[in-house]
């Protein structure tokens, strides 16, 4: 064991892990011992030495208590080259620390899979089990099934935008060590191993991070594309296996149809977003379209190879034997490519030329599949010719798998969804109608107006101007593709910033003056408002209640299944009013609308607009669940997923079904089994209620009031950095320059996270918290902490963020802002304590996450290599700065320590 591996190990035994994760500790070990092996190759042993120095030192100042300066004066003044290669040493660490952690979560699911007794909590058999046991009947599981929809939906605005390049060597560490997950490796095929993982890391070592150029669009849709083809194409099929097992054991056998569906916003997310449009949306179809065919292809015929029975042995049914009549009519040059002395294989010849006529599709050609549904209907004929003939155990299995995944992706792969801002819609209306004062116009004016367009869109039409014709455009390319690529390759159309009902009988307007109509005269797309900020949240019941009683609009929910999608925001109204003002805002909202819907006869489908970090709505999607108003959720869940949640959840194929798992039986849960009426919960809304108002003003004082908070917030983070980033296609801003107001979301949570501060996770919570104890009392606070979900996840996130948190280390870079840095830094650090007594006394705990073992050692294990990343970053930031930020050698070296401190936090935008 080199001496790396040696520290490495000293700082894993100096924290308790439970016997369970005594294997972790081992992974950590070699793959740590590994790490220490390839930088003393590649940078060499007096720079390992380093490396090991100014971790010991870092790992001293958190267990000693010591000052910072003493590890700042080891980072200072560092040569940019070498400061970049020091954040490369520490990120590669802890990198690898990521995906042994991974790994452990599959073996702990395989743990408890080969033990034969409890099943893992939140897996789906013991959620159904838990239901059957609180007297849910299988009529009831039926019921739930037919209306039952899982659909993560992956967006196009990374904080976190891995190569695929390094995305494919990750998975090839992860291989080498789920090949020895249960210890049964030979020491040669250790050896195999560890030379697998070397090659990988070493590899990766020598790879830039990030791409020299801006991703486009189509980068980030390859970037999404992995996630989807490499690992969700694999494991839908598992998932429906380990669902209908689930079933069976508890005692249900229901016929499972199609609950899982996945989504995504590359190529549709207009919203600010000048590179993305009707041409764009047109290119991600064709391009999704290409991978999933290919997939199906190649597939076809690996089941053409496997299924080799002759007519001699075992029959099969007349409907295969006729439809190999029908393809070798339709393909005569395939047909006499097929082997004479294969043509007893009735299967084989079928699936030949099924993959033919795939290849067609592919290319666009006469005689390719015309839509997924002729394309299943085939691979059902083998199927149930399998069932029928004694196939089940000759190859029905596989073609099932197939069969479910055509039910899952068809041919578009992912539905793309549509979005863009409220502002944008009028523009495009005012150059159509001659009225540039038409966004000015009160609601009913408008409103009233729409309904004349929407009963009658003839004559009006683009002229000259962009706006109008690159809006009319976007809704022609829906109309000109969804005949070919089906009608669940377009999500719903979002409409950003919604503010009255005028926003959303606008696109109804504009999609009819584009003629984007189906035979029937209806608009084929959902209108799905955007609710974001606080006020817009507690608006959102008279702008649906408006919508629900026009009658035009009305006639399109009736064209839609009566069925109303809403999304929203938890980023923008967490920036608006802080987090406990938004999470209560949204607690709100979702009961309002959902009353509404009911009283209305509407189906509401809930779409949650979630990011990374807990200011982002981030955390735990089964609590979340769980902790939704009663009736909400209703057999649906659709969430946003993005950043580095895409790469946690979804980047390993065992952890990607593990998430379904979860996400699936919170929503049979929260639909099957919703928490009983609870008699307190009106007082502790009466509580909420008063938190949330007291946490919003501390919030709003600093953030939206204090007019020199921006000039602080731009200084004592690397907003500058981040703003320079090529790691979206999507511009920082909404539009123009402007404060706080104008910056999105995510680039404002990733500052914040980046300087170890977090004070979007929590600033706010403690005068809220303080407040509350103070008029109700600790006692009543706790009780509601301990009973109340909603509350409970919201103390739980607050927890977690102050635990990532290091306001010494965050000192530094509130220095930066010179003169502003004694009143804000003096200020914030006195919330954080101050939320930080609160979480503590309404827990009765003594130290943060006291009831969270494991994850306070993984933050543990972390801080030793983050830290120092921090402190370079505060000594490049200060110089690139002195440099009026034209270094861009400064500039490559802060952009290192972005992308090491965002992957040794994590949860970070």
């Amino acid at each position: 064991m080199n001496e790396h591996a040696r520290h490495a190990a000293d700082s894993l035994r100096s924290i308790d892990l439970p016997e369970t994760d005594q294997p972790l500790r081992d992974d950590v070990n070699r793959v740590g011992s590994l790490v220490g092996d390839i930088i003393a190759e590649q940078e060499g042993q007096p720079f390992l030495d380093e490396v090991e120095r100014i971790r010991i030192a870092a790992i001293h100042r958190r267990e000693t208590g010591a000052a910072t300066a003493e590890l700042e004066r080891e980072l200072t003044g560092a040569d940019v080259a070498h400061a970049s290669a020091l954040v490369r040493a520490f990120s590669t660490y802890f990198q690898a620390v990521n995906v042994a952690e991974r790994v452990h979560r599959i073996r702990r699911r395989r743990a408890y899979e080969m033990s034969g007794a409890a099943a893992q909590p939140g897996s789906l058999r013991d959620v159904l089990a838990r239901l059957r046991d609180d007297g849910v009947s299988a009529q009831d599981v039926a019921a739930c099934l037919s209306r039952l929809r899982i659909e993560p939906v992956f967006t196009a605005h990374p904080t976190e935008a891995v190569r695929r390049a390094l995305l494919e060597k990750e998975h090839e560490v992860v291989r080498a060590l789920v090949a020895d997950i249960d210890g049964s490796r030979t020491p040669v095929e250790r050896r195999a191993d560890l030379e697998r993982m070397r090659l990988a890391l070493t590899a990766a070592w020598q790879t830039a991070e990030l791409a020299l150029e801006k991703p486009t669009v189509a980068d980030e849709l390859e970037h999404v594309g992995f996630y989807l083809t490499d690992v969700l194409y694999r494991v839908v099929p598992v998932f429906y296996e380990v669902f209908a097992d689930a079933l069976a054991e508890a005692g249900d056998a229901p016929d499972l149809p199609a609950v899982l569906g996945f989504g995504t916003w590359v190529g549709g997310d207009m919203d600010g977003n000048p590179n993305v449009g009707a041409e764009t949306i047109a290119a991600t179809l064709a391009t999704q379209r290409a991978q999933v065919v290919a997939l199906y292809r190649r597939e076809v015929l690996a089941l053409a190879s496997l299924l080799s029975q002759t007519v001699s042995r075992v029959p099969c049914s007349a409907d295969v034997l006729a439809r190999l009549d029908v393809y070798r009519a339709l393909l005569p040059k395939a047909a006499a490519r097929l082997r004479s002395r294969q043509q007893d294989m009735p299967y084989r010849q079928l699936l030949q030329l099924v993959a033919e006529r795939l290849g067609e599709t592919e290319r666009g050609r006469e005689g390719g599949y015309p839509d997924a549904a002729t394309f299943l209907a085939d691979i059902r004929v083998v199927a149930d010719s399998l069932a029928q003939h004694r196939g089940r155990h000759a190859g029905w299995f596989a073609v099932r798998r197939l069969v479910r995944r055509i039910e899952t992706f068809g041919f578009h792969l992912a539905t793309l969804d549509l979005r863009q801002e409220s502002s944008s819609h009028d523009a495009a209306l005012a150059a159509l109608l001659g009225d540039e004062g038409w966004a000015n116009h009160d609601v009913a004016t408008r409103v009233r107006r729409l309904g004349e367009l929407i009963g009658n869109p003839r004559g009006i039409d683009a002229s000259t101007d962009d706006t109008a014709r690159r809006t009319l455009a976007v809704f022609r390319t829906v109309a000109e593709l969804r005949p070919r690529y089906g009608a669940r390759a377009f999500g719903p159309y979002i409409i950003s910033m919604s503010r009255s009902a005028a926003d959303a009988l606008a696109v109804l307007a504009l999609a009819r003056i584009a003629g984007c109509t189906c035979d029937d005269d209806s608009v084929p797309l959902d209108v799905a408002p955007l609710f974001e900020t606080v006020a817009d949240l507690d608006a959102a019941e008279s702008v649906v209640r408006a919508l629900f009683a026009d009658p035009l609009y009305r006639a399109h929910l009736a064209t839609r299944g009566d069925r109303q999608i809403v999304m929203l925001g938890y980023s923008d109204s967490a920036k608006d009013g802080g987090l406990v003002a938004s999470r209560w805002a949204l607690q709100q909202t979702q009961i309002a609308l959902t009353r509404l819907a009911r009283e209305a006869g509407i189906r509401i489908v809930f779409f949650h607009g979630r990011g990374g970090s807990a200011s982002r709505g981030g955390g735990k999607t089964e609590r979340a669940v769980i902790a939704s108003p009663r009736g909400s959720v209703d057999g649906h869940l659709r969430l946003t997923e993005q950043g580095e949640v895409i790469h946690r959840k979804y980047g390993i194929r065992a952890l990607a079904l593990r998430n379904l798992e979860q996400m699936t039986g919170a929503v049979l849960r929260a639909t099957l089994r919703p928490r009983p009426p609870e008699a307190r919960e009106q007082a502790w809304r009466t509580m909420a209620t008063l938190i949330a108002a007291e946490a919003r003003r501390a919030y709003r004082t600093l953030v939206h009031e204090n007019p020199s908070f921006p000039d602080y917030f731009r200084a004592a983070t690397p907003i500058d950095v981040i703003e320079r980033l090529r790691i979206g296609s999507r511009p920082s801003r909404r539009g123009g320059t402007g404060g706080i107001d104008r910056l999105r979301a995510i680039p404002w949570v990733f500052a914040w996270s980046q300087n170890r501060c977090g004070l979007t996770g929590w600033y706010g919570v403690g005068s809220g918290l303080a407040h509350g104890i103070a008029t109700f009392g600790r006692a009543q606070l706790a009780e509601m902490t301990r009973d109340w979900p909603f509350f409970a996840q919201l103390v739980d996130d607050v927890e977690m963020v102050l635990a990532k948190c290091d306001i010494a280390i965050f000192e530094r870079y509130s220095r930066l802002a010179g003169d502003l840095h004694a009143p804000f830094f003096a200020d914030i650090s006195a919330e954080f304590e101050r939320t930080r007594r609160a979480i503590l006394e309404l827990k009765q705990e003594d130290e943060l996450l006291a009831h969270d073992l494991r994850l306070r050692q993984s933050i543990r294990l972390r801080n030793p290599y983050v830290d120092p990343i921090s402190l370079l970053q505060v000594d490049l930031l200060s110089r690139w700065r002195e440099a009026d930020r034209d270094d861009d050698e400064l500039l490559h070296g802060l952009i290192a320590t972005v992308n090491g401190i965002s992957a040794g936090i994590q949860n970070t935008g």
